[in-house]
């Protein structure tokens, strides 16, 4: 039984429901999740060594700007120095490091985060469209690893900041027919990181193509084959 630390919380999306349905998609696979709204106190767990991947299914970072003023004071977030050597050292050591969605958007103040994660969200470069069907599709690589063309109502995001050698394997075309990343996966040290940037609720997280993206990455950063996402 492989555990699943999911770091869950924020603003604009319904993680409490969308971290149900990621620990549910998972279960059959033998993976025990873990749900905490407590970033810096999850972290702070990685050093007992008894979860084998982290899961990042938030929006949490410092929300500068006048459009959050009336969230800040409840859901602005800085990781500390000490929760990032955390996830650092777990993810370098061996770990899994499994991003959803808002999980590109999170730590905006750390730099580091879009190296490990393999990609992050530009303020001021990086967008996305209102809620709209979204058709997915599959890299050449994606493909190899069993993945599917799908089509699912979510937000496609835009332009974020991508980390060199990252191995993109699931792509959507944007408005003026460039082929947008929607997930990919790279090694960290002797650890992986995977990010799917779609799942924006649990409908999202329920269409077949996108669960089975989802089970595909999650065994990849645990070191397991893809032979065994349920059908």
């Amino acid at each position: 039984m492989d555990r699943n630390l999911i770091i869950s919380g924020g603003i604009s999306h319904d993680f409490a429901d969308t971290s149900r349905a990621i620990a549910a998609l998972l279960a059959p696979l033998g993976i025990q999740s873990i749900i905490s709204d407590d970033p810096e106190a999850a972290l702070s767990q990685l050093d007992a060594g008894s979860f084998a991947m982290v899961t990042v299914n938030a929006l949490r970072w410092p929300m500068e700007g006048e459009k959050y003023d009336h969230w800040r004071d409840e859901w602005a977030f800085s990781l500390s120095p000490a929760g990032r050597t955390a996830l650092t050292g777990f993810v370098e050591g061996g770990g899994g490091l499994l991003g959803l969605h808002t999980a590109a958007i999170c730590f905006g103040d750390w730099a580091g985060w879009c190296q490990l994660l393999g990609g992050a969200w530009r303020w001021g470069q990086s967008w996305h469209p209102p809620l709209a069907p979204v058709s997915a599709r599959p890299t050449v690589g994606g493909a190899a690893e069993g993945l599917e063309a799908f089509t699912v109502v979510d937000e496609r995001y835009s332009a974020l900041a991508l980390a060199d050698g990252i191995e993109t394997l699931l792509v959507a075309d944007d408005e003026e027919g460039r082929p947008q990343p929607l997930a990919w996966r790279h090694c960290v040290g002797a650890g992986r990181a995977a990010c799917d940037l779609l799942g924006h609720d649990a409908a999202s997280l329920a269409v077949p193509g996108h669960a089975r993206t989802v089970r595909s990455l999650a065994l990849w950063v645990l070191g397991r084959t893809v032979e065994e996402v349920a059908a």
